[in-house]
């Protein structure tokens, strides 16, 4: 399967059985697979069968089923995993740190002593400046 004349991803080849995973959930619109470079045991992955590269171009009814799907997969790992947190995260575009070219969600099962940081450093704003970034961003 081709999209725009790129190469099918590793996940398109994983739902169209060519490659094999272990699936969690599936069903029309989406699966969840364990992650195989996981950041903790049993770190899942939630990738839509429509193939789009991030959530800017995901239907909203796609993304909304995709993030319901991850809360299941989240209730699940901390039932069954006994974690003390979840990380749920999407990475869009390489410069955020995305790997692959197709939406996906890391559903990601935490404890307090685990090894796994996930940690954004910060910038000031200089004075105003707040303010300038306020009006670009304003939505309507």
């Amino acid at each position: 399967m081709h999209r725009g004349g790129i190469m099918a991803s590793i996940f398109t080849k994983i739902i169209n059985g060519e490659i094999g995973a272990t699936k969690i959930y599936e069903d029309d619109k989406c699966i969840s697979i364990l992650d195989i470079n996981p950041n903790n045991k049993g770190h899942a992955l939630v990738i839509p069968r429509f193939e789009c590269e991030t959530v800017l171009d995901c239907p909203e009814d796609i993304l909304g089923h995709l993030i319901n799907v991850a809360k299941k997969v989240a209730e699940k790992q901390m039932d069954a995993l006994n974690c003390d947190g979840v990380n749920i995260s999407i990475n869009n575009k390489k410069a955020a740190g995305q790997e692959v070219s197709h939406l996906h969600i890391h559903v990601i099962p935490r404890y307090f002593k685990d090894r796994y940081k996930l940690g954004f450093g910060h910038v000031d704003y200089a004075p105003g400046e707040i303010d300038d970034y306020g009006k670009k961003l304003k939505l309507g």
